[in-house]
């Protein structure tokens, strides 16, 4: 596994892990709190307009995950996680490489990788530049945490390719629930929640929606952190190498109701607005 990582040109990441002096943690960071009538207020305004995404960074604000810099802390204290925050100082330039990552070999997680963020028009950046413009300024701390913060932003979508949860309704609302089991935040576990309820209230066709989000949770807690993860040593293993090393099994009740919906003729990726398939 360490040779297929090695095929990587790792210059432009190793150059940019020089900066060894960086804190460990800056003082100043909000506390992390509980603001249930702020995360109710925004979820009212994201019910009226669901694409209205400035809604939702207000939500983990006021629905953080309140161990997050302890878990930051505990790992970045350790060997292993210095070892990776220098050899892995940006996941954005070493995920939207799709040049170095194709030449890792076919069937690779780095291949499945490409192949998803390929088909549906996604970058690293593109996800980075879409919540900088919901970030306060004063939320940017130049430490060895804020580092660990944009691995957990970063790996999101590397999450729905391991998972198998794709970018529907569903499936969406799945990959949140499986962060919630990873990164303990409310908002993750709320907004999964509502997200299945939306789903459920325009769900014409029995299917197990809220068994499919309860198990994407349960899948969550049980595999290591991704954010912990040596994240160049996994995109060079084979996709299903990848996944059991995790310990990732393939999503069952997601994959009825996709089945289920399918056969009633409707479009899992299109459930807010059913219409019937194409024949």
């Amino acid at each position: 596994m360490e040779s297929l990582a090695q095929s990587f040109d790792s210059s432009v990441d190793l150059a940019a892990a020089d900066g060894d002096d960086l804190p460990l943690m800056l003082p100043g960071r909000p506390p992390a709190r509980y603001d249930f009538p702020k995360a109710w207020r925004h979820f009212k305004e994201l019910i009226k307009d669901k694409e209205n995404t400035a809604e939702v960074f207000p939500i983990f604000e006021a629905l953080p995950w309140r161990g997050v810099y302890d878990a930051a802390l505990a790992f970045l204290k350790t060997d292993r996680g210095q070892q990776i925050r220098k050899s892995e100082p940006s996941l954005v330039t070493l995920l939207d490489d799709h040049a170095a990552l194709r030449k890792l070999p076919a069937g690779s997680l780095a291949h499945v990788y490409c192949d998803f963020m390929e088909r549906e028009g996604l970058s690293a950046q593109g996800l980075v530049d879409e919540l900088d413009k919901y970030r306060p300024a004063d939320q940017y701390f130049n430490d060895q945490v804020d580092w660990y913060f944009r691995r957990m932003r970063d790996t999101h979508d590397l999450l729905h390719v391991l998972t198998g949860f794709g970018r529907d309704a569903l499936g969406e609302q799945c990959v949140l629930a499986f962060t919630y089991g990873q990164q303990p935040a409310l908002a993750h576990l709320f907004l999964g929640y509502a997200g299945a309820f939306e789903i459920s209230k325009r769900n014409k066709v029995k299917v197990p929606i809220f068994r499919a989000v309860r198990e994407a949770q349960k899948l969550g807690t049980t595999c290591p952190r991704l954010v912990e993860m040596p994240i160049r040593e996994l995109l060079a293993m084979q996709y299903e190498d990848a996944r059991r090393h995790l310990g990732i099994t393939d999503p069952s009740y997601y994959r009825e109701a996709h089945a289920k919906w399918r056969a009633a003729g409707i479009d899992p990726y299109d459930l807010l607005a059913p219409q019937q398939m194409a024949a």
